[in-house]
């Protein structure tokens, strides 16, 4: 019994110790945002080529630590809190892998679980990667302004061939554009140029060179988003001034009083610490884009021919053209990007359509505004049918200024002057006679307004005793009818008073003659006149009426008299009604 307790005691302070060393000595926290990096500080040693270890193996731990509370001896590892990797919103993680297998040959892209740079980027949020093991590099995912598209080019797969657009797994530019918004794309994988889209403008300035005019950013509600698209576009420009620099250094050096040198010039005023060297093309360092950001890129070419008569015609013009998406990837994988498209297609065709139809007029039909009119829709139609197979619309070309040479511009103004003030005397002689014969309409007018005014007075007057006379007329009608009227009412009123009295006089008749018939019959019943008068005289009497029999004894009259009403005796007896 002893010896169980003891084994009992000994295995409780066993639990109570392990207690103690793993809270204690062994536990350790990893606070939200923050891994842990865990090296082994024994087992197995790392073969030749691996930097992170296994479950096993001795060295930095591949896997790392997550938040909260972990137990790990401190005899056999320790660790290091760090902060997890955090990728803004707008920006990508680009992931360098430094463990994993080799990648084939002509790859350069990984997928998870080889080394290299892997195909695959890290949105926005937090990740949990070994530092050790894997290199992350923030960039901005792809920002497309409403105005622009995107045009993308595979930078990896093999070659497609020529004049075609890649597709899955090929290298080359791809047929589908992306449309504004964002889109978290691996800049190692794919490249996306901005183009624009809708009418741009190509101004040519003379003998001072000319300007590319492009698409200028809308305002965004959002921050951040604005922010993305500012840089997007700011690298946009990079890219475009680079390219004019390629173009410049590849060209012999002007002078500083060339149309070249001083394009070169705004080129830099363009971009200010854009280094620009008249040398073989290198890979120029990228200059921080300016803060007031332009939409505007030099040039050095302007428009110059001979006139039919000989003359040298130089002129500012600007030519409206656009890039319809369905064709903005072919148009970039055929020529590039707008400075390259502006340079390829669209000046020399400028300045070859021209030639070749400002050689066909003369230097006076430039100044005289008919002949300029009819050279720039001639300009306008040509230039757009041409450039229209390369699928780049022309919308106009308007000319701005046409620059002549004095000797035979002073005469032409001269000339045109005189016929201009010959034109000015002969519209004043127009003037005053048509004022003289405006004079003499208003004295007619004047003289018209007073005969219509009397003719109105005259008709007003007539109009008015018409009326009078016609109200009259109306009046004495209307009294006539009124005579008549009443003379036939008091025909009817005696008629009726005729009628009523015949028609009273023989109802009396009537009524009489029965009722002197009726006291005819009832006498005849009777059979004696005086009877039928009693019986008459009693039956119209009051039924009310009392008889009061008076008795003329001694002392009685007076006596009775007393109590009956005066009138009311008669003969021997005294009438009186009931009381």
């Amino acid at each position: 019994m002893s010896k169980l307790r003891f084994a009992a005691g000994a295995l409780a302070a066993l639990a109570v110790g392990w207690v103690i060393w793993q809270w204690g000595f062994c536990r350790f926290y990893v606070e939200p945002g923050y891994m842990a990096m865990i090296t082994a500080k024994s087992g197995d040693a790392l073969p030749p080529g691996q930097i992170l270890a296994q479950p096993g193996q001795k060295g930095i731990q591949e896997q790392p630590l997550g938040e909260g509370r972990h137990f790990r001896n401190p005899w056999l590892y320790e660790y290091k809190i760090m902060p997890l990797m955090v990728i803004p919103p707008g920006q990508v993680g680009v992931v360098t892998s430094k463990v994993g297998a080799e990648l084939p040959p002509s790859e350069f892209l990984a997928e998870p679980g080889q080394k290299g740079i892997w195909r695959q980027v890290l949105g926005p949020g937090k990740h949990r990667m070994n530092p050790y093991g894997y290199q992350i590099d923030i960039v901005d995912a792809v920002s497309i302004p409403v105005g622009y598209v995107g045009v993308v080019t595979s930078l990896s797969g093999r070659q497609t061939t020529a004049d075609a657009f890649a597709g899955r797994g090929e290298k080359g530019v791809r047929q589908d554009i992306l449309q504004p918004g964002l889109y978290y794309v691996n800049p190692k994988e794919l490249q996306v140029d901005l183009l624009e889209i809708g009418v741009n403008q190509v101004s040519l300035l003379g003998k001072t060179g000319g300007e590319v005019i492009t698409k200028a950013q809308m305002a965004s509600q959002n921050v951040a988003m604005e922010g993305l698209q500012k840089r997007a576009l700011a690298d946009q420009k990079e890219k475009r001034l680079d390219y004019l620099a390629q173009q410049r250094v590849q060209e012999p050096t002007p002078d500083s009083s060339s149309p070249a040198s001083s394009s070169l010039n705004s080129l830099r005023k363009a971009a200010p610490g854009k280094s620009v060297t008249p040398v073989a093309p290198v890979a120029l360092p990228k200059p921080v884009p300016p803060a007031d950001f332009s939409n505007v890129l030099s040039l050095n070419q302007f428009v110059e021919f001979p006139s039919r008569d000989g003359f040298e015609i130089s002129l500012d013009m600007t030519v409206e053209f656009e890039f319809l998406p369905e064709h903005i990837a072919w148009i970039y994988q055929s020529y590039g990007d707008l400075p390259a498209v502006v340079d390829k297609i669209i000046m020399p065709q400028i300045l070859s359509v021209s030639r070749l139809k400002g050689s066909a007029y003369r230097a006076k039909d430039f100044i005289v505004g008919e002949g300029r009119e009819k050279f720039q829709t001639d300009l306008t139609e040509t230039l757009a049918k041409t450039i229209q197979e390369k699928r780049i619309i022309v919308h106009d070309a308007l000319i701005r200024h046409v620059n002549v040479p004095m000797q035979i511009l002073d005469p032409i103004q001269q000339s045109s002057i005189a016929v201009e003030q010959d034109l000015t005397n002969k519209e004043k002689q127009n003037t005053a006679r048509k004022q003289a014969e405006l004079n003499t309409e208003l004295g007619l007018v004047e003289q018209r307004q007073r005969q219509v005014a009397q003719e109105t007075e005259k008709l007003k007057a007539e109009i008015l005793a018409d009326q009078d006379k016609q109200v009259a007329q109306l009046q004495a009608e209307a009294l006539r009818q009124a005579a008549d009227i009443e003379k036939q009412t008091a025909r009817v009123r005696a008629d009726k008073t005729r009628t009523l009295g015949q028609a009273q006089a023989t109802t009396i008749t009537w009524v009489e003659g029965e009722k002197a018939k009726g006291f005819e019959l009832k006498a005849a019943a009777f059979g004696d006149s005086v009877a039928f008068t009693l019986w008459e005289f009693a039956h119209n009497l009051n039924p009310e009426l009392r008889v009061t029999i008076l008795h003329a004894g001694p002392g009685t009259l007076w006596t009775d008299v007393a109590q009956a009403r005066l009138g009311d005796l008669g003969g021997a007896a005294l009438l009186n009604k009931p009381r």
